[in-house]
């Protein structure tokens, strides 16, 4: 397996709705689990994640207070994000922001890509994106 040099970990509240959420909602494949804590090393398209449960020996440095996340969301380039944002209205979850177009400016030049905003169960902010080619 190839690790990415940086790779995100969430606790999580509750291990088997997060796993859930980002396997059947966002469409991540699970590269690694087990138990005691239960964690999870995810893949979809390039991009990792590690979800790991909340437990009394986790890397905390505060308490946790929902929504989890405050201050950073998590751009993750998917390969087809409407087909994500049918999954994620099917199951009732709500956008933080819908599917729009949005282009930003970069060393070479504006950089369009479609994009919408969803918060995972604990309400870490994930950006998924596709490219605007």
């Amino acid at each position: 397996m190839d690790w990415n040099p940086m790779v995100p970990e969430l606790l999580v509240s509750n291990f088997r709705r997060s796993l859930d959420f980002y396997v059947q909602q966002i469409g991540f494949s699970v590269m690694f689990e087990r138990t005691e804590p239960n964690f999870a090393y995810l893949g979809l398209n390039g991009a990792q994640l590690m979800l790991e449960e909340d437990h009394e020996s986790s890397w905390q440095v505060g308490k946790l207070e929902s929504p989890r996340g405050r201050g950073i969301n998590l751009q993750i380039d998917v390969p087809d994000l409407k087909v994500v944002e049918v999954r994620l209205e099917s199951s009732a979850v709500p956008l933080f922001r819908p599917l729009h177009e949005s282009w930003y400016e970069t060393s070479e030049g504006p950089v369009g890509q479609l994009e919408l905003l969803v918060q995972d169960p604990d309400g870490y902010l994930l950006r998924l994106v596709s490219d605007i080619v």
